[in-house]
């Protein structure tokens, strides 16, 4: 497919502004890539943490439902379920940013509150649900960090494909489009002085026979 000639002005300071186009461009395109070689490279890395954080949070869960099992078997359902209920607290998690290749990612924690003991009766429960509570702990600090990968890996997908797009228009359009404009351009510079000369030489020969 041919590349269409940019409508500019048939100037020599036009020819001047689009070669200092092309050059920018040229060194844009440079940036470009290198910044997607890089966020490949870091979307590859962002993929095995979510890969690995999903890992952790099915491990943990399993082990906090086990933990729960033995001890709801051993205090059973119905009083373990009144204790847990009893000790509902709230949940606040701190998120900030932090900056991957120029891109802008969240970073979840879960907030560490004062503990000054367990919201259930001490007397009432055993360390079955000290343990469940601990590992259920575990989950929740897991699902932070499970969130916090997949959407990294998000931000950096969509940064991706928009610095792909960016690529594909520098190779295929914008560059091209400059090289061959300036090339029709230098090919009309050309045509000009040859016809120039030749009315210059056809002067001359008017000039000399008179």
């Amino acid at each position: 497919m041919s590349q269409q000639i940019l409508k500019v002005r048939p100037t020599k300071i036009e020819l001047v502004n689009l070669k200092r186009r092309l050059s920018l461009s040229e060194r844009v395109q440079k940036i470009v890539k290198d910044r997607l070689s890089i966020l490949t490279m870091e979307f590859l890395q962002a993929a095995r943490e979510a890969v690995e954080a999903r890992e952790k949070l099915m491990k943990d869960f399993d082990a906090a439902y086990k933990a729960l099992s033995v001890a709801s078997g051993y205090h059973g359902y119905i009083a373990l379920e009144k204790e847990m209920v009893a000790a509902g607290t709230g949940l606040k998690v701190d998120s900030s940013w932090r900056n991957i290749a120029g891109v802008r990612v969240p970073s979840f924690e879960m907030e560490e509150g004062k503990k000054e003991g367990r919201a259930y009766s001490m007397v009432d429960t055993s360390s079955l649900v000290d343990e469940a509570g601990r590992l259920f702990e575990e989950c929740l600090k897991s699902v932070a960090g499970l969130a916090e990968a997949q959407r990294s890996l998000e931000l950096l997908g969509m940064e991706i494909n928009r610095s792909k797009r960016t690529a594909n228009a520098l190779e295929h359009i914008i560059i091209p489009g400059l090289r061959v404009t300036i090339s029709y351009l230098k090919m009309k510079f050309e045509e000009r002085d040859r016809e120039e000369k030749g009315r210059l030489k056809r002067v001359k020969m008017l000039v000399a026979r008179e």
